[in-house]
């Protein structure tokens, strides 16, 4: 602040020097032309080093300077031409400083607009990154609170079954470290750093995924039956990324089969190698599907056809498979919908048929 103060000063002292220089040229030289014009270059200077207030003053001194060195000319008996000068002078300094007046205001509203922008993204963001964090940390916590009371079923059990409720625990422990990765995850994608990656087996973190999902989606008398491809390259990923990516699709696609008879409920997911150095996860089910025009509008950030939905899940879904370096991408089927994510895969391998939905 001091140093801008300081700076503000040397450019008016600087300035005033250039005022009082011109005027020196217009009153002591007898030189027919409009010296005074001069001052034009003294306010534009103002214009880039002054703010408008300092501007308006600069201009205001001009003026002055002008119409004084015009009057002591006209003592000694001042030409047409001195006046004509003058006028001109006036004029040419007036229009300047109208026309850097308002470009500095102009420039200062966009600043300020530009501010404000700035100001209602980083809120936005903020709260598409609390909605984010709320839709996804919403399973684990939900997962926490069935293994819990499982577990107190078991010990409550009449012999309490111990192995039971150790496994319940277990499950308790595993999904609170999950749900601490994916707020580590969503903070690191806010703040721009790139998740670590490693060589990984889609098919082992299909079957992850199942194991995690299965006890849920068996309460909802809901079938999930892993399609998997018997041989396929590893990727570079990370792996609870991936889970969460797998875990938001079949969730997905549960709550579209919910309507469907308990004899029509299942979830099919897939692997296979469509192409050389590509890896696809197909996940398929029978619910009630969407309209082909909609297949690209389903992974926009808020949009979805759940009543209270949050339409977050596929589009995290989206900027996660992106971050891999893979592809996303909705079909419409009768009933249904299927979904396909493409992964790089790190090295080629043979492509095995099996695993391939029709």
């Amino acid at each position: 602040m001091e140093f801008r103060s300081i700076s503000s000063g040397m450019s008016a002292f600087a300035l005033a020097l250039l005022i009082a220089a011109v005027f020196l040229i217009d009153t002591v030289t007898d030189l027919e032309i409009a010296v005074a014009v001069l001052y034009v270059v003294v306010v534009l200077l103002a214009a880039r080093l002054l703010h408008v207030r300092g501007v308006l003053l600069t201009s205001v001194a001009c003026i002055a300077a002008t119409l004084l060195s015009y009057r002591l000319q006209s003592k000694d008996g001042a030409s047409q031409t001195s006046l004509v000068n003058c006028v001109l002078s006036l004029v040419a300094t007036a229009a300047t400083t109208y026309l850097s007046v308002a470009i500095k205001r102009v420039a200062n509203a966009e600043r300020q607009a530009r501010t404000e922008l700035a100001n209602v993204v980083r809120m936005a963001s903020l709260a598409q990154l609390s909605a984010s964090i709320a839709h996804e940390i919403n399973q684990p916590l939900a997962a926490i609170a069935a293994s819990g009371n499982a577990a107190l079923r078991w010990l409550a059990a009449t012999p309490p079954n111990i192995g039971r409720a150790q496994e319940a625990v277990d499950s308790v422990v595993s999904d609170a470290t999950r749900g601490g990765e994916i707020v580590r995850r969503i903070r690191s994608l806010a703040g721009g750093a790139a998740a670590p990656t490693e060589p990984l087996d889609l098919n082992e973190v299909v079957l992850e995924v199942v194991g995690l999902m299965q006890g849920d989606l068996r309460a909802r008398r809901i079938s999930l039956r892993p399609l998997l491809s018997g041989t396929l390259p590893p990727i570079a990923g990370h792996r609870v990324q991936l889970q969460q990516i797998m875990i938001n699709l079949i969730a997905n696609a549960g709550d579209a089969i919910d309507a469907n008879p308990a004899s029509d409920r299942e979830i099919v997911v897939a692997t296979a190698q469509r192409a050389p150095g590509t890896v696809q996860l197909t996940i398929r089910d029978d619910g009630v599907g969407f309209d082909a025009a909609k297949a690209a509008q389903v992974f926009d950030a808020f949009y979805t056809t759940k009543e209270g939905g949050m339409g977050l899940g596929l589009a995290i879904s989206r900027t996660l498979v992106e971050a891999h370096g893979g592809k996303i991408w909705a079909e419409p089927r009768h009933p249904g919908a299927v979904l396909n994510v493409t992964l790089p895969a790190i090295a080629s391998a043979d492509n095995n048929a099996s695993g391939v939905l029709e």
